[in-house]
């Protein structure tokens, strides 16, 4: 387990998680990915939902007693993952670090599975604010902050974050490698980085693909 930043948030991190990887690859390679939201560089598709429940019930006490939870966490989503949208053509929202969602229930897993991967999970500070983590209490001094500073120094180059930026400081990172799967609350502020020279193809077997997975409690 890693800690990063004056939060000292926990990342869960586990080195050949899944037993058959090559078989998910596989799998995956059948399905047709497509574009899902705004905020992903890329394509996705629904994770089988007996691997997900699986996976639900074998991590869940870890989860619990790493991020100190206690409120039953009912709800849960899960994608398989390819970035396929080249650096330039990166849309604004995609070139800053983002949240999940808020508050501190509200846990995120990545399980990396690119045969090429490189590059790795970063989190980050916003210098203006020294927010690390997003609540409801935080988000409106976030916001206003954030957009003045867009206002003020233009959007940000279109590329993928790759270490500290005028606006955000790197506080800790986890390296992308194949079969690991990390685990942190989905309110830090966090962002993929993703070296220049990475494929980025539409192929799972090839491609920069991942199980992207969100646990949180719904609160109605």
């Amino acid at each position: 387990m890693a800690r990063h930043g004056r939060e000292q948030q926990p990342v869960i991190v586990i080195d050949d998680f899944a037993a058959d990887p090559d078989a998910i690859i596989e799998g995956a390679r059948r399905l047709e990915f497509t574009p899902i939201g705004p905020n992903f560089p890329g394509l996705r598709h629904p994770t089988p939902t007996p691997m997900v429940a699986a996976w639900r019930e074998h991590l869940m006490g870890l989860i619990r007693e790493v991020f100190a939870l206690k409120d039953p966490l009912d709800r849960i989503e899960s994608y398989y993952s390819l970035v396929t949208t080249p650096p330039g053509a990166l849309q604004p929202i995609q070139r800053l670090p983002h949240f999940d969602g808020l508050g501190p229930s509200r846990i995120a897993m990545v399980h990396h599975l690119g045969r090429a991967e490189r590059g790795g999970t970063a989190f980050f500070r916003h210098r203006g604010t020294g927010f690390e983590t997003l609540d409801g209490e935080r988000l409106p001094a976030y916001n206003r902050a954030v957009n003045q500073e867009l206002m003020r120094q233009g959007m940000p180059q279109a590329r993928y974050l790759d270490g500290d930026t005028p606006m955000y400081e790197r506080i800790g990172r986890c390296e992308a490698r194949f079969n690991r799967l990390l685990i942190y609350r989905g309110n830090t502020l966090h962002g993929a980085e993703i070296p220049a020279d990475l494929p980025l193809t539409g192929d799972p077997a090839t491609g920069r693909f991942s199980i992207n997975t969100f646990i949180w409690l719904d609160q109605g």
